[in-house]
């Protein structure tokens, strides 16, 4: 039991494989956004009398079921009231504070929750004497559109819900992580897919200074994000739609302008299956309609709560100034290309190149039979990603590495090392039930030692800033980059001709 500013919480001791830890799961970080308070920022939650029992993970972000599997025909429940974390910490007492690495889940945005078995922080925390915080976010419309420009002075509507959900969070764990023996000074926040371009938005988020000393970002979409002009296009798209779900209708706006009251009316009177369905509706509209920004469901950058971009923020200087580990897994597109489609073709990541020399040059840089995949996930992941790293590490150490680990298992399947499978490593999973499959099949020891270096360069980060000795700081004059396989090793400037070429591209579309 720890006794916490809201109230106390009475948590589990680990069995089995989890044996040494101790978790606290679906502790309330703010009051439940339902009612008058949906599309709204987070509340401060309400203090609770007594010991409230934390045994089980709170619920999922509204959602498509399928993506709340928690094992076979297991399901978490889901629903708005969302905004748990939860606290993963060794069940013996230390003598001094432990670091503490707080979580964010991936998802593109529109699906992802805490209680994905893959995210249990119990391992991590157990072998490296850290403490572990996961953090459920709004998803989807609920979490991400922006109905700002439809605020009265009866209705108010805040923007980019679920960025200030994780602020939040951090708030929360800068009040309390102390009780659970964590160390308030020593906070890093890292984050995979979605969750990793969470990281870089943080980074970019005023708000959030001070509430972090560190920073990792997992295989990041810098561009995910959603510029004012497509954010009120997608919020009058969606209330149309939500109003009418049979409507089929493009871009143009030839409609009256939509009345405050009536959007109020309508978006505060739909249940949530009914705003599920037409967020469903607007990807495709979104898609559809090839909009500049291909995910309608992402941080908007609206000047004021997110003045700027990652990309833009790191290019001025804007960015928290604190150390930053980031990169990308070698295959990165793979998971993609077999299982979710949903990264732009090869044709999508040229437009608005005009230079028949770039376009040639990329074209003899991707010749194979699987580079119309890799080229569309360097677009959309590697390339940002190295801008990134360049301009953040003018101002604050900052640690590229490239995840080139794949068992055999996942080589002969051609997937090789794939979007999210250094999770798998950072989590434990290879020893977990879940992935042990994976490792047995061939790789046992090699998983071990990848685990192994995953966790012991993450969590000393956590502690020190600095993630290893071995590994050098990148910069944009020595680009030097952390292959992590096994063994690991340093490579200057890996791909250095398509860094180049896309960059050239970048800075065309950005003329």
């Amino acid at each position: 039991m720890v006794q916490l500013a809201d109230g106390a919480v009475d948590g589990k001791r680990g069995r089995g494989g989890r044996r040494g830890t101790v978790s606290w799961r679906g502790i309330p970080f703010a009051e439940p956004p339902v009612r008058q308070y949906r599309w709204r920022a987070p509340r401060p939650v309400v203090p609770w009398p007594g010991v409230r029992e934390c045994y089980d993970y709170g619920n999922a972000p509204v959602q498509d079921k399928i993506f709340t599997a928690r094992g076979a025909g297991k399901f978490q429940p889901r629903s708005e009231d969302c905004l748990t974390l939860n606290v993963f910490a060794p069940a013996t007492t230390s003598v001094t504070p432990r670091p503490v690495m707080v979580f964010f889940y991936g998802g593109a945005y529109i699906l992802g929750g805490t209680s994905t078995p893959i995210y249990d922080g119990s391992y991590l925390a157990r072998l490296r004497d850290v403490i572990v915080v996961t953090v459920n976010y709004r998803v989807g419309p609920l979490g991400f559109l922006d109905f700002t420009d439809y605020s009265t002075d009866d209705r108010q509507f805040d923007s980019n819900l679920g960025l200030r959900d994780m602020v939040a969070g951090l708030e929360w764990v800068q009040r309390n992580i102390a009780e659970f023996g964590g160390d308030p000074k020593r906070v890093t926040i890292f984050g995979e897919s979605a969750g990793g371009s969470a990281v870089l938005t943080l980074l970019s988020t005023p708000a959030a200074e001070g509430l972090f000393s560190g920073a990792i970002s997992q295989s990041p979409a810098p561009d995910l994000f959603v510029t004012r002009e497509n954010a009120q296009l997608f919020a009058d798209e969606y209330v149309r739609l939500l109003k009418d779900p049979t409507r089929r209708k493009g871009t143009e706006r030839d409609e009256p302008p939509l009345d405050p009251e009536e959007v109020a009316r309508i978006i505060d009177g739909a249940s949530a299956t009914e705003l599920l369905a037409a967020g469903n509706k607007l990807l495709g509209f979104t898609r559809a309609a090839k909009i500049s920004d291909a995910i309608p469901f992402s941080p908007v950058v609206d000047g004021d709560y997110l003045p700027l971009s990652p990309l833009d923020a790191a290019r001025v200087g804007q960015t928290i100034p604190v150390p930053t580990i980031v990169g990308n897994n070698k295959d990165e597109g793979e998971l993609f290309a077999r299982f979710w489609d949903i990264l732009p073709d090869s044709t999508q990541a040229l437009v608005g190149i005009d230079d028949k020399e770039v376009i040639e040059q990329l074209e003899i840089l991707y010749p194979g039979k699987r580079d119309d995949v890799r080229l569309a996930a360097d677009a959309t992941f590697w390339t940002p990603t190295i801008l990134f790293a360049g301009y953040h590490s003018e101002h604050a150490p900052t640690y590229v590495y490239r995840y080139d680990y794949a068992p055999a298992l996942l080589k002969a399947s051609g997937i090789g090392a794939t979007h999210a499978t250094e999770l798998l490593a950072l989590f434990g999973i290879y020893r977990d039930p879940i992935g042990a499959g994976i490792a047995a099949a061939g790789s046992w020891g090699s998983s071990k030692r990848i685990s192994a270096t995953m966790q012991s360069r993450w969590t000393w980060f956590a502690r020190t800033g600095v993630p290893a000795p071995d590994w050098p700081a990148y910069t944009r004059d020595d680009r030097r980059v952390m292959i992590l396989d096994d063994p690991p090793r340093v490579e200057r400037d890996p791909d250095g001709a398509r860094r180049e070429a896309w960059e050239r591209v970048h800075q065309m579309v950005n003329a």
